[in-house]
């Protein structure tokens, strides 16, 4: 299933990550949903900010952006489509988007650049806080087939479920202009927010669906895998199950493919794991290599970055991924 070209496009939120460790206690105090995402003012992120000494880290993000940035570090082309604020933040996120190689098409508006708190427990698992901003006032009307132009993938978080006629509108360019369209479900928490509308998207535009175990429970009700993954599968070119440290399962027509992990050792934080996995296999479908590779090189980027705080794969880090994408090259 190779797209006729190889650009691959993420449209998603701009947002800036604002990383901290706490204890579980700490989180248990903010009454939200451990492993999920909550929508907050501001107002509320600065007061959580306030009730901890912890040294935070501050690095791009948003989930689309994560996996577009993925791809330009393993020697795809990429773009990221968003808005933004040109404030200090703004201005860091633009200038990091080029840094890593990603073509930024950015709208701009005055509200302040968003941004997101993850909370990152002992246990590694990321709790996120996210104050969309400037990202909640993309227009349906900016999403123009100019923004997809060129592309041979079209990668969608999930998050813009929370805001229905912009992912319509953006479905439908991203169909005009030719491109596949790859979604990612995102959160369990907006799975469930949009069980009535999800079904038609899938059905009517998706092509390659992507779900972890929690999101893939909460669309299909299943926690039985194959079965879960099958319904996943049942209106799409390719459907794919991740399952964080036992590897992932790949669907397509009617057969499934294992996917081991890739490396040993405990993760330190799994902050745009799904993210970077999307990248791996993004860019290994662009390239046309075979699902196996892809599903390899996949749960090589999400392995790395779970290995370090925030959804920025290390140099080392990305040398290894590079060793083995040599490694399939020269075996294929």
């Amino acid at each position: 299933m190779k797209p006729e070209k190889q650009l691959i496009v993420g449209l998603g939120s701009a947002l800036v990550d604002i990383l901290i460790h706490a204890s579980e206690d700490f989180l248990a105090r903010l009454d939200a949903p451990k492993g999920g995402m909550v929508l907050v003012e501001k107002s509320r992120l600065d007061e959580i900010l306030s009730q901890t000494a912890a040294q935070n880290i501050i690095v791009p993000g948003g989930s689309a952006c994560n996996t577009a940035v993925g791809v330009a570090q393993l020697g795809g082309k990429a773009r990221f489509v968003g808005k933004y604020c040109p404030d200090d933040l703004g201005d860091f996120f633009e200038t990091e988007l080029i840094r890593h190689g990603v073509e930024p098409m950015l709208f701009q508006c005055s509200s302040p650049t968003g941004r997101v708190l993850s909370i990152i427990t002992p246990d590694a698992q990321r709790t996120m806080f996210t104050y969309l901003g400037a990202s909640a006032e993309m227009k349906p009307a900016e999403m123009r087939v100019s923004c997809f132009q060129n592309a041979g993938i079209v990668h969608i978080e999930g998050y813009l479920l929370f805001n229905p006629d912009l992912l319509l509108a953006a479905l439908q360019a991203a169909r005009q202009a030719g491109a596949l369209i790859s979604l990612d479900l995102a959160s369990y928490t907006v799975v469930e927010t949009a069980k009535k509308l999800l079904p038609e998207i899938i059905r009517e535009y998706v092509n390659i669906l992507i779900a972890n175990e929690d999101e893939s429970l909460a669309y299909t009700g299943i926690s039985n895998e194959p079965q879960a993954l099958s319904l996943l599968a049942e209106n799409v070119d390719l459907a794919v199950l991740k399952l964080g440290k036992r590897g992932s399962l790949i669907a397509q027509g009617g057969r499934i493919i294992t996917i081991a992990p890739q490396g040993s050792g405990p993760a330190v934080d799994t902050t745009g794991a799904g993210d970077l996995w999307a990248s791996g296999f993004l860019f290994g479908l662009a390239q046309g290599l075979p699902l196996e590779d892809c599903g390899a090189l996949a749960s090589a980027c999400g392995f790395e970055v779970c290995q370090v705080v925030g959804a920025t794969i290390p140099p080392e880090g990305w040398g290894r991924i590079r060793d083995l994408l040599g490694e399939i090259k020269k075996s294929d």
